[in-house]
């Protein structure tokens, strides 16, 4: 690799570690380059970016980015996204399918290093969108409500309805027959 070529990886990965928030180191020694693709079109799905580089190249963009020192060192792939969890839910998830081969070894989280536990511990946490579901789901409830109520209430009003034109209609039918009786005794 040329130095140009260098000073061209080195530019690239410092203006995305600049723009992400997250920032996961992973080893991949033993995985196949087709595994690779999968994590690939994972990552890909889901808004992250993911690159083998030389680890010297990564530590020098890391620190013109200024997100402090990282040790790195054997083969490691860097996955990052603009989130702090879309990058560790998909290095987790391809770590837990590939447990032997694949492993996350630590990241940089909003600008901090962050150990293994770290990592997983965010790979847990919702996703965007699913927060933003539960806040719709949260913020529906009570019209939800609401609406369950007038509908009771409909459904109420209108068997009081129903059950008035019941007493209504037996009403006029027992004035008629009243009637018809008092036309009768009438006659006699």
């Amino acid at each position: 690799m040329t130095k140009q070529q260098k000073s061209e990886v080195i530019d690239f990965l410092t203006s995305e570690f600049k723009e992400s928030q997250a920032i996961v180191v992973c080893d991949y020694n033993a995985v196949s380059h087709k595994e690779l693709e999968v994590l690939r079109k994972d990552a890909r799905e889901n808004g992250v970016k993911v690159q083998v580089a030389k680890n010297t190249l990564v530590a020098v963009a890391v620190k013109n980015a200024e997100l402090g020192d990282i040790e790195l060192n054997g083969n490691n792939i860097f996955l990052w996204s603009e989130d702090q969890i879309s990058a560790c839910k998909v290095a987790d998830k391809f770590a837990t399918a590939n447990k032997d081969k694949f492993a996350i070894k630590s990241g940089i989280i909003e600008g901090n290093i962050a150990d293994l536990a770290t990592v997983n511990a965010f790979a847990k946490l919702p996703s965007r969108e699913e927060l933003l579901g539960m806040l719709a789901a949260t913020w529906m409830a009570p019209v939800t409500n609401f609406t369950i109520g007038l509908d009771a209430l409909r459904k109420k009003k209108e068997e009081e309805a129903a059950q008035f034109n019941y007493a209504f209609i037996i009403y006029k039918i027992q004035n008629k027959l009243r009637k018809n009786e008092m036309a009768i005794s009438k006659e006699d």
